[in-house]
């Protein structure tokens, strides 16, 4: 993925706020979610080096309100990321698959989504309504992207996709995500828009 510059950042933002008027009127879509399922293998590392990361628990409630004032702030933040974090694999980073952190210049897709994640918390944004989402690509690679749970449905923060888009509007094919009351619990996702099988991403 090419780093976004000052001028494509800003023309995003733009665009991205432009775009408020059709999230505002939009109907909200929800992924359908079912029961308890595995969890990620690199999220799971990551716990058991950060325990706060499985600790996270939300009360029962509706979404956060979707705002202008947070729309602003999730393109901010997905565009700043993607910016400021160079594309590698795992391999290339750790010499070894699935290794989950927080990036410093360099990161894997779910690194990116843990950073924008930590970054909406810090404006007040609650984990339950924070979900890494673990998907699969078109082509059939595994990927993982940021769900946020709002009164105007469920949009993807993605490191692909500089536009922040609701679940059903991205071409992936989701499979499991973060339990919305305990983030070290992970739930499966009944996604029926493909009737092509897919596995489960470790």
């Amino acid at each position: 993925m090419t780093k976004l510059t000052g001028t494509s950042l800003l023309l995003s933002m733009v665009m991205g706020l432009g775009a408020w008027v059709g999230v505002a009127q939009a109907e909200p879509a929800y992924m359908p979610t079912g029961g308890r399922t595995t969890q990620p293998i690199g999220h799971y590392e990551l716990c058991q080096r950060e325990a706060i990361e499985c600790n996270q628990k939300t009360p029962k409630k509706a979404p956060v309100e979707l705002t202008r004032q947070l729309w602003s702030s999730m393109i901010e933040i997905n565009n700043a990321v993607n910016a400021a974090v160079e594309p590698r694999t795992d391999m290339d980073i750790w010499g070894k698959e699935e290794v989950w952190s927080y990036p410093t210049n360099v990161g894997d897709c779910e690194d990116y989504a843990l950073e924008k994640r930590r970054r909406l918390m810090e404006i007040g944004v609650a984990p339950g309504d924070l979900l890494i989402t673990v998907a699969r690509q078109p082509n059939g690679d595994g990927h993982a992207v940021l769900t946020v749970r709002t009164s105007r449905g469920e949009f993807i923060l993605d490191n692909l996709e500089g536009k922040v888009k609701l679940w059903t509007e991205t071409p992936y094919t989701y499979l499991k995500r973060q339990s919305e009351r305990n983030s070290g619990a992970w739930i499966a996702i009944d996604d029926s828009r493909s009737t092509i099988a897919v596995g489960s991403v470790k």
